[in-house]
């Protein structure tokens, strides 16, 4: 096709051109027909080519098109999150079935796994913990009381995660499961006092003031409690968030700390995904 295109286009050298007013010769308007067609048919391509491109931007995500992504908001790439297993015969926390509101699920299984890029602690990575090792976290004048209502508790098992992220923020998160609702009930409202109005009585290790966080209320996990609260200024080489959550026998306490200044919205993230697990 190309060949008899070349020749069509050369064959003017030998044929005179028609006089004024006269229709023109039977091989030039065949040229005429051939360079109109040519021209339709690279405007039709053209205008392909253009469409299609557009259509294939339109169809990508805006996060795909290089030059329109959006910056992140500051939010951890957690796993999907899965409710674990349940024994044979036994309901959920908060269902008609129990009244108690008893986490059946093995507790360690409701922790919230570690997000993407984190350097996961190497004990206890999920498993159980001392008592000893979680009053670790309160200041020294704060132990001593916990502990010993903890022992007059029916406390069965606390489990506990930690990791660090590449920002340095290190989350600790810490599930305490009691005998019953009113024993987690009463350690939060009266060893800890979470719900005070002026904030906890027990406070972090190195934590002298603290202002209260509000975001807890815009949490729409239905049965659970939420309080959370950040180390005010002036503190130390790190800042301090923790939060706790209570869900029926269960309380969890969740921790970040960075140099500097701790990140506002993972510590939200990561309260909300562990209500979650616990609602």
């Amino acid at each position: 096709m190309t060949q008899q295109l070349i020749e069509t286009e050369a064959a003017p050298a030998t044929e005179p051109e028609a006089p004024a007013g006269l229709p023109a010769a039977p091989g030039r308007a065949r040229r005429v027909l051939w360079a109109v067609a040519r021209w339709t048919a690279a405007v039709v391509v053209c205008g392909g080519v253009g469409a299609g491109t557009a259509i294939g931007i339109t169809a990508l995500d805006r996060n795909d098109v290089p030059g329109l992504a959006t910056e992140s908001d500051g939010r951890w790439e957690y796993p999907q999150l899965r409710l674990p297993a349940l024994p044979a015969d036994r309901p959920r926390p908060f269902t008609e079935a129990n009244d108690a509101e008893i986490h059946y699920a093995d507790v360690r299984q409701l922790l919230l796994p570690a997000p993407a890029g984190a350097t996961v602690d190497p004990e206890p990575k999920g498993g159980f913990v001392s008592t000893d090792a979680y009053l670790a976290l309160y200041g020294k004048e704060f132990r001593a009381e916990m502990k010993a209502a903890l022992a007059d508790s029916t406390l069965r098992h606390i489990a506990a995660r930690g990791w660090t992220t590449p920002d340095g923020t290190r989350t600790s998160i810490h599930l305490l499961r009691f005998g019953s609702v009113a024993y987690a009930q009463d350690f939060g409202d009266t060893s800890v006092q979470y719900s005070a109005a002026d904030g906890p009585k027990a406070l972090p290790d190195g934590v002298r003031s603290l202002v209260t966080e509000k975001f807890t209320d815009d949490i729409q996990v239905p049965d659970t409690l939420r309080y959370a609260f950040r180390e005010k200024q002036p503190y130390g080489a790190a800042q301090t968030r923790w939060a706790y959550v209570h869900a029926g026998d269960t309380i969890a306490l969740i921790t970040q700390t960075r140099k500097g200044e701790a990140p506002d919205v993972p510590f939200r993230q990561t309260v909300t995904l562990q209500a979650q697990l616990l609602g």
